[in-house]
């Protein structure tokens, strides 16, 4: 019975596709009545801070994994059009400033993070993409990316989330241009350099709405499987922020008024490791409690686009001066983006 269930979808595509918004459109209103609900039953004043601690983890917990299995599993449905050959293919031929752009807003709609930054980074110095174009697309990936401008969307509004999304593909378009003028081709490490050339290709795309419904479900599996635990911390610590934290105290540590709370907030961020998944919840904590939105979102870019891991990572590939670029032109437009949001808002 089980197993004619989880099988259902697959072979009836279409029904599931129309079915499963409605389904999770229900179970989405219900989540502050249910939250109310479970605080009520526990022996806890509501008004108490264990009481609005307690309220706003069993709030954003499902409300942030309903938010992230809901849109992973329609963007797994659309990366199956986009495979890393294809998006190889896309960038590969044209003139840099086009597919520097490109590669920008691809990296909104394609599932690759710090953990594929190696054989992207090789894939595309094998297609003969240009530096600007590869590091635009790698810092797009993880900062500007579905996951992040879904639950930026949902928390926060649609004004942050355009925002957010302009300004982080203007980060990835003038870092990676930047780094394109700087002509570090010298500077990947040799191994990588001397690689031989090979054509671009597009890969296997003809799939059927069954295949690619699959393909859907086994992006929940992969994408929410492994980032759950950083769900439930980075809320777990959003809900003693929410909860403990006087407002005072961090509107005089992230505030507008202190001058170096935003490149404090990129030092924090950048050995840090964690997704947008993980990082969003303790931004919506910051922001109750007084925190700047440019300083809280300089935080979070630099624990997505900057963290140590990644930078080890790309260490495989890359010598220590270009890193040091890709990280410093990363910085100052984290830094940018984080004091015009104070300003603005």
């Amino acid at each position: 019975m089980i197993e004619l269930t989880l099988q259902w979808p697959s072979k009836n595509p279409r029904a599931f596709l129309l079915l499963a918004p409605l389904v999770w459109l229900a179970m989405y209103q219900s989540l502050i009545p249910a939250s109310e609900a479970l605080v009520s039953a526990l022996p806890v004043e509501r008004a108490s801070h264990l009481g609005g601690a307690l309220q706003f983890f069993f709030y954003d917990t499902p409300k942030v994994l309903l938010l992230l299995t809901g849109i992973v599993f329609v963007m797994g449905m659309i990366n199956s059009y986009f495979t890393p050959e294809r998006t190889r293919a896309l960038l590969a031929g044209r003139t840099e400033g086009v597919a520097t752009v490109m590669a920008a807003h691809l990296g909104i709609v394609t599932p690759f993070c710090s953990c594929s930054a190696v054989p992207l980074f090789i894939g595309f110095v094998q297609a003969g993409v240009p530096l600007a174009v590869t590091f635009s697309f790698l810092i797009a990936a993880p900062m500007v990316n579905e996951v992040a401008l879904t639950l930026l969307f949902g928390l926060f509004g649609w004004k942050i989330g355009i925002l957010y999304l302009g300004l982080g593909l203007s980060v990835a378009i003038m870092a990676g241009w930047l780094i394109g003028r700087l002509k570090m081709e010298a500077h990947l490490e040799d191994w990588v350099r001397n690689m031989p050339r090979v054509e671009a290709g597009e890969g296997e795309t003809g799939l059927t709405l069954s295949e690619r419904t699959e393909a859907g479900f086994a992006a929940v599996r992969e994408i929410v499987g492994k980032v759950w635990p950083y769900i439930l911390a980075g809320i777990a610590i959003g809900a003693v922020i929410h909860g403990y934290v006087p407002e005072d105290f961090m509107a005089s540590v992230m505030g507008k008024d202190a001058w170096w709370a935003v490149p404090l907030a990129v030092i924090i961020g950048v050995p840090m490791y964690t997704n947008a998944a993980g990082i969003i919840p303790i931004v919506q904590a910051l922001l109750a409690k007084g925190a700047a939105l440019g300083t809280a979102l300089a935080f979070m870019m630099s624990v997505i686009a900057l963290s140590l891991p990644e930078i080890i990572i790309l260490r495989k590939v890359l010598k220590v001066r270009l890193i040091a670029a890709f990280v410093g032109v990363v910085a100052a437009g984290i830094l940018l983006v984080g004091y015009v949001f104070n300003a603005l808002l």
